[in-house]
Protein backbone atom coordinates (compact mmCIF):
# COMPACT_ATOMS: atom_id res chain seq x y z
CA UNK A 1 0.00 0.00 0.00
CA UNK A 2 1.55 3.12 -1.31
CA UNK A 3 -0.46 7.02 -1.11
CA UNK A 4 -1.33 9.53 0.35
CA UNK A 5 -5.49 10.42 0.55
CA UNK A 6 -6.92 13.77 1.60
CA UNK A 7 -9.91 11.94 3.92
CA UNK A 8 -9.75 10.82 7.38
CA UNK A 9 -11.23 7.45 9.00
CA UNK A 10 -14.41 8.38 11.82
CA UNK A 11 -12.60 10.07 14.69
CA UNK A 12 -8.98 10.16 13.04
CA UNK A 13 -7.71 13.10 11.98
CA UNK A 14 -4.20 11.82 10.86
CA UNK A 15 -3.48 7.94 10.15
CA UNK A 16 0.44 7.33 9.04
CA UNK A 17 0.62 3.24 8.19
CA UNK A 18 4.06 1.59 7.53
CA UNK A 19 5.77 4.87 6.52
CA UNK A 20 8.80 4.01 5.18
CA UNK A 21 11.35 6.76 3.96
CA UNK A 22 14.84 6.50 2.20
CA UNK A 23 17.50 9.05 0.82
CA UNK A 24 20.29 7.53 -2.08
CA UNK A 25 19.13 3.63 -1.28
CA UNK A 26 20.81 4.52 2.68
CA UNK A 27 19.31 3.28 5.50
CA UNK A 28 15.55 4.22 6.27
CA UNK A 29 15.13 7.84 7.89
CA UNK A 30 11.40 6.66 8.72
CA UNK A 31 11.09 2.53 9.36
CA UNK A 32 7.81 1.20 8.84
CA UNK A 33 6.48 4.14 11.02
CA UNK A 34 2.49 3.84 12.43
CA UNK A 35 1.66 7.26 13.88
CA UNK A 36 -2.48 7.97 14.51
CA UNK A 37 -3.64 12.04 15.73
CA UNK A 38 -7.73 12.47 15.91
CA UNK A 39 -9.33 15.65 15.06
CA UNK A 40 -8.34 18.52 17.70
CA UNK A 41 -5.75 16.73 19.70
CA UNK A 42 -2.10 18.47 19.73
CA UNK A 43 0.94 16.01 19.31
CA UNK A 44 4.03 17.06 20.28
CA UNK A 45 7.10 15.29 17.91
CA UNK A 46 10.66 14.90 19.81
CA UNK A 47 13.70 13.30 18.99
CA UNK A 48 17.42 14.72 17.93
CA UNK A 49 18.67 15.60 14.62
CA UNK A 50 18.02 13.17 11.90
CA UNK A 51 15.47 11.25 14.05
CA UNK A 52 12.97 11.19 11.17
CA UNK A 53 10.60 14.66 12.79
CA UNK A 54 11.01 17.07 9.82
CA UNK A 55 10.82 13.84 7.63
CA UNK A 56 7.98 12.38 8.71
CA UNK A 57 6.37 16.55 8.71
CA UNK A 58 7.24 17.03 5.13
CA UNK A 59 5.48 13.64 3.94
CA UNK A 60 2.09 14.98 5.90
CA UNK A 61 2.41 18.13 4.53
CA UNK A 62 2.77 16.66 0.82
CA UNK A 63 6.11 18.41 0.31
CA UNK A 64 7.74 14.63 -0.15
CA UNK A 65 6.17 11.98 -1.93
CA UNK A 66 5.07 8.52 -0.16
CA UNK A 67 6.75 5.94 -1.93
CA UNK A 68 6.49 2.77 0.78
CA UNK A 69 3.32 2.74 2.98
CA UNK A 70 0.24 5.22 3.60
CA UNK A 71 -0.78 8.21 5.09
CA UNK A 72 -4.68 9.11 5.24
CA UNK A 73 -4.99 13.51 6.62
CA UNK A 74 -7.50 16.04 6.05
CA UNK A 75 -7.50 18.23 3.05
CA UNK A 76 -7.07 21.62 4.81
CA UNK A 77 -3.40 21.53 5.73
CA UNK A 78 -1.40 24.11 6.90
CA UNK A 79 2.63 24.61 8.23
CA UNK A 80 4.17 27.24 10.05
CA UNK A 81 7.96 26.63 9.90
CA UNK A 82 11.29 28.13 12.03
CA UNK A 83 11.98 30.28 9.04
CA UNK A 84 8.78 32.77 8.95
CA UNK A 85 9.07 32.70 4.34
CA UNK A 86 7.45 36.27 4.12
CA UNK A 87 7.59 37.41 0.64
CA UNK A 88 9.68 40.79 1.54
CA UNK A 89 7.82 42.83 -1.74
CA UNK A 90 4.66 42.26 -0.43
CA UNK A 91 2.42 43.86 3.13
CA UNK A 92 1.76 41.76 5.88
CA UNK A 93 -1.66 41.60 5.13
CA UNK A 94 -1.04 40.10 2.07
CA UNK A 95 1.34 37.81 2.88
CA UNK A 96 -1.59 36.28 4.80
CA UNK A 97 -3.78 35.51 2.06
CA UNK A 98 -1.48 34.69 -0.33
CA UNK A 99 -2.59 32.56 -3.11
CA UNK A 100 -6.13 33.69 -2.61
CA UNK A 101 -8.50 35.64 -4.61
CA UNK A 102 -11.89 36.96 -3.02
CA UNK A 103 -13.83 40.22 -2.25
CA UNK A 104 -13.49 39.12 1.48
CA UNK A 105 -9.41 38.92 1.70
CA UNK A 106 -8.26 41.84 3.12
CA UNK A 107 -11.64 41.49 6.09
CA UNK A 108 -10.19 38.17 6.59
CA UNK A 109 -6.50 39.12 6.30
CA UNK A 110 -7.49 41.44 9.22
CA UNK A 111 -9.09 38.94 11.57
CA UNK A 112 -6.87 36.54 11.96
CA UNK A 113 -3.91 39.57 12.17
CA UNK A 114 -6.03 40.81 15.18
CA UNK A 115 -6.50 37.02 16.67
CA UNK A 116 -2.59 37.24 16.69
CA UNK A 117 -1.81 40.60 18.03
CA UNK A 118 -0.49 42.19 14.83
CA UNK A 119 -3.63 44.09 13.91
CA UNK A 120 -1.59 47.00 13.91
CA UNK A 121 1.16 45.83 11.37
CA UNK A 122 -1.16 44.73 8.73
CA UNK A 123 0.39 47.25 6.65
CA UNK A 124 3.96 46.86 7.59
CA UNK A 125 6.92 45.68 5.54
CA UNK A 126 7.96 42.50 6.29
CA UNK A 127 11.52 43.22 6.80
CA UNK A 128 10.53 46.02 9.45
CA UNK A 129 9.11 42.93 11.63
CA UNK A 130 10.46 41.21 14.86
CA UNK A 131 11.21 38.07 14.59
CA UNK A 132 8.10 37.22 17.30
CA UNK A 133 5.96 39.40 14.76
CA UNK A 134 7.38 38.04 11.83
CA UNK A 135 6.18 34.34 13.18
CA UNK A 136 2.69 35.72 14.29
CA UNK A 137 2.37 36.84 11.13
CA UNK A 138 3.20 33.36 9.85
CA UNK A 139 0.67 31.46 12.13
CA UNK A 140 -1.83 34.16 10.55
CA UNK A 141 -1.18 32.47 6.97
CA UNK A 142 -1.75 29.48 8.45
CA UNK A 143 -4.75 29.82 10.45
CA UNK A 144 -6.85 31.84 7.37
CA UNK A 145 -6.83 28.59 5.58
CA UNK A 146 -9.17 27.70 8.63
CA UNK A 147 -7.12 23.93 8.48
CA UNK A 148 -8.42 20.53 10.15
CA UNK A 149 -4.22 20.22 10.54
CA UNK A 150 -2.21 22.41 11.79
CA UNK A 151 2.24 21.21 11.38
CA UNK A 152 4.30 23.37 13.41
CA UNK A 153 7.75 22.74 12.52
CA UNK A 154 9.86 24.37 15.45
CA UNK A 155 8.25 27.62 15.29
CA UNK A 156 9.86 29.51 17.97
CA UNK A 157 13.66 27.86 17.87
CA UNK A 158 14.96 31.09 16.87
CA UNK A 159 13.13 33.80 19.11
CA UNK A 160 14.55 34.74 22.18
CA UNK A 161 13.43 33.07 25.75
CA UNK A 162 10.67 35.76 26.39
CA UNK A 163 9.14 36.04 23.39
CA UNK A 164 9.19 32.04 22.83
CA UNK A 165 7.19 31.69 26.01
CA UNK A 166 4.49 34.43 24.85
CA UNK A 167 4.21 32.66 21.13
CA UNK A 168 3.56 29.27 23.20
CA UNK A 169 0.87 30.79 24.83
CA UNK A 170 -0.31 32.09 21.51
CA UNK A 171 0.04 28.70 19.74
CA UNK A 172 -2.10 27.24 23.04
CA UNK A 173 -5.09 30.12 23.05
CA UNK A 174 -5.24 29.87 19.11
CA UNK A 175 -5.22 26.13 19.37
CA UNK A 176 -8.06 25.86 21.68
CA UNK A 177 -10.35 28.42 19.49
CA UNK A 178 -9.82 26.88 15.89
CA UNK A 179 -10.17 23.05 17.34
CA UNK A 180 -7.32 21.98 14.59
CA UNK A 181 -5.31 18.58 15.49
CA UNK A 182 -1.51 20.17 15.72
CA UNK A 183 1.32 18.41 15.14
CA UNK A 184 4.41 20.36 16.72
CA UNK A 185 8.15 18.81 15.86
CA UNK A 186 10.25 20.31 18.97
CA UNK A 187 13.65 19.81 20.47
CA UNK A 188 12.11 21.23 23.70
CA UNK A 189 11.01 19.23 26.25
CA UNK A 190 9.29 21.68 28.06
CA UNK A 191 7.56 23.11 25.38
CA UNK A 192 6.18 19.75 24.86
CA UNK A 193 4.74 19.42 28.06
CA UNK A 194 3.26 22.76 28.27
CA UNK A 195 1.19 22.45 25.24
CA UNK A 196 0.88 18.65 23.85
CA UNK A 197 -1.69 16.22 24.69
CA UNK A 198 0.59 13.34 23.41
CA UNK A 199 4.57 13.44 23.34
CA UNK A 200 6.14 11.30 20.76
CA UNK A 201 9.68 10.83 21.13
CA UNK A 202 11.67 9.35 17.57
CA UNK A 203 14.11 7.36 17.78
CA UNK A 204 16.10 6.07 13.93
CA UNK A 205 12.74 6.42 12.07
CA UNK A 206 10.77 4.57 14.55
CA UNK A 207 8.28 5.46 17.72
CA UNK A 208 10.17 5.17 20.65
CA UNK A 209 7.86 6.63 23.27
CA UNK A 210 4.75 7.70 23.28
CA UNK A 211 3.18 9.16 25.67
CA UNK A 212 -0.18 10.73 27.12
CA UNK A 213 0.11 14.03 28.96
CA UNK A 214 -2.94 14.49 31.50
CA UNK A 215 -1.84 17.63 33.39
CA UNK A 216 -4.87 19.91 33.55
CA UNK A 217 -4.16 23.03 31.65
CA UNK A 218 -3.11 26.06 31.79
CA UNK A 219 0.22 24.08 33.07
CA UNK A 220 3.55 25.24 35.04
CA UNK A 221 6.87 23.44 35.82
CA UNK A 222 5.83 23.01 39.48
CA UNK A 223 2.27 21.13 38.44
CA UNK A 224 2.37 17.66 39.99
CA UNK A 225 3.55 14.87 37.30
CA UNK A 226 5.47 17.53 35.14
CA UNK A 227 8.86 16.39 36.38
CA UNK A 228 8.14 12.76 36.22
CA UNK A 229 6.84 13.52 32.67
CA UNK A 230 10.40 15.56 32.39
CA UNK A 231 12.36 12.58 33.30
CA UNK A 232 10.79 10.51 31.42
CA UNK A 233 11.06 12.33 28.01
CA UNK A 234 14.71 13.03 28.81
CA UNK A 235 15.77 9.17 29.54
CA UNK A 236 14.30 8.87 26.16
CA UNK A 237 15.97 11.04 24.20
CA UNK A 238 18.95 9.45 26.28
CA UNK A 239 19.79 12.84 28.35
CA UNK A 240 19.97 12.75 31.97
CA UNK A 241 17.26 15.09 33.84
CA UNK A 242 19.33 18.17 35.98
Amino acid sequence: MTHIQSDVHPGTAVIVERLTRRFNNGPPVLDELDLAIAPGEFVALLGHSGSGKSTLLRTLAGLDPVTDGAVTRPRDVSVVFQEHRLLPWKRVWKNVVLGQEDKAIRQRAEAVLEEVGLSHRSNAWPLTLSGGEAQRAALARALVREPAFLMLDEPFAALDALTRLKMQQLVADLWKKHGCAVLLVTHDVDEALLLADRAVVLERGRIRVDVPITIPRPRRHADPGFEGLRSLLLDALGVHAA
